[in-house]
């Protein structure tokens, strides 16, 4: 709690290492990797930027990246081209100081140490889902893996940690056994879908998936990243460009499919989503999302409710992010309402304002208290649950 307010954060992250998975990984894994050591790279920089030193912890890497910005040699806008031999630089950290090192990857009690210096009561993280693995079968393993590591880390306090399902088209009816395991458990709060490049959110294979989601009373996530990103061939290798872009246009995509797709209205216990994604586009995405059905179509011919209906009707949620500021959270509020917009502070990220970013959510004194407390605790709670 910060200054009267309870806080739960609904935009944190956590990248486990290999060295953290390892013991979770089935014998099937160790079977069919037999040199899956050599599969390790070291982490020399941090997730907030942090340069490391050895004896260094690692990743597994298997050459999936996937379809990406982030990793090719960036262009400055005005140049022709990239500049030769230049590399692109880790993102500036915007904080004071760095998150304790252990909280993103190894240990619960760190993390639980960063909150109670921030100000947050419960936090609500994204997880990396696999290792690229370029078998779906071994990759599913990965997968399992993560979530039995989640279980224990999240156990250090269950009712201040949670997270999500990972679940893949890939494997759907393996999705499913995963919601019906961890569903149940005090941890798992949502399942966040992880796509295929090109695959669409509202495919008809994926129908049981959100079955079993709405069964289990999980919500759904969209989180982003620069793997597979919508438009990632027309951003000109420009880093700006792609950080700029592509997270605003990846959520406005799965918002207009989610909906478009009647996901909403064949699941009316489903609650949807999205984090780290902006959110000053939400009245405009929804007032033109009910003027293209009509004008364009091809969306699900049973549809029972607009658009903006589904965004402004109480299943809807969006995590904030800190740079668009009071004015623009206003400006939702007044045109959407005050039961949509989480806090999120990105954790233990670079964009993250650590460890004063629920300090600076609560210097917007534009706010009434009570929309506050709808901002840091009552919306994340109807979306996520009683922690």
């Amino acid at each position: 709690m910060r200054n009267g307010h309870r806080v739960f954060d609904a935009d944190t992250h956590i990248r486990p290492s290999a060295e953290s998975i390892r013991p979770y990984l089935s014998a099937k894994v160790l079977e069919r990797i037999p040199d899956l050591e050599e599969h390790r790279v070291p982490i020399t920089v941090g997730m907030a930027g942090e340069v490391r030193t050895e004896p260094y912890r690692h990743w597994y890497r298997f050459g999936r990246g996937g379809n990406s910005w982030a990793g090719k040699g960036p262009r400055y806008l005005g140049e022709a081209g990239p500049r030769e031999g230049e590399e692109r630089d880790f993102q500036t950290f915007m904080g004071a100081h760095f998150p304790t090192e252990g909280g993103g990857d190894f240990d619960a009690r760190i993390r639980l140490k960063d909150m109670d210096e921030e100000g947050t009561d419960a936090h609500f993280i994204v997880h990396t889902g696999g290792a690229g693995h370029p078998d779906e079968e071994l990759e599913m393993e990965f997968i399992k893996a993560e979530h039995r590591y989640l279980n224990d880390f999240c156990n250090a306090d269950p009712h201040r940690l949670k997270s999500c399902i990972t679940i893949t088209p890939t494997a759907v009816e393996a999705s499913i056994e995963e919601i019906k395991r961890w569903g149940p458990s005090s941890w798992a709060v949502a399942v966040h879908p992880k796509l295929p490049i090109d695959y669409p959110l509202d495919h008809p294979d994926l129908e049981p998936v959100w079955t079993a989601v709405e069964e289990h009373n999980l919500a759904v996530i969209h989180h982003s990243n620069s793997s597979g990103y919508p438009g990632y061939r027309d951003l000109w290798n420009n880093p700006f460009l792609g950080r700029l872009a592509s997270h605003p246009w990846s959520a406005m995509r799965a918002v207009g499919a989610f909906f478009g797709g009647g996901i909403m209205d064949r699941h009316p216990g489903i609650r949807y989503g999205v984090l780290e994604s902006g959110f000053g586009w939400l009245p405009f995405w929804a007032k033109r999302m009910d003027d293209q059905v009509v004008y364009m179509g091809y969306v699900s011919d049973d549809l029972k409710h607009k658009m903006s209906e589904h965004m402004t009707g109480g299943r809807f949620f969006t995590g904030v992010v800190l740079h668009e500021g009071e004015d623009t959270v206003r400006m939702v509020t007044d045109q959407l309402g005050d039961h949509i917009l989480c806090f999120g502070s990105d954790y233990p990220h670079a964009e993250s304002r650590f460890p004063g970013s629920v300090d600076l959510a609560l210097s917007w004194d534009g706010l009434s208290h009570g929309e506050m407390e709808k901002l840091t605790w009552e919306n994340p709670v109807r979306f996520f649950g009683e922690p």
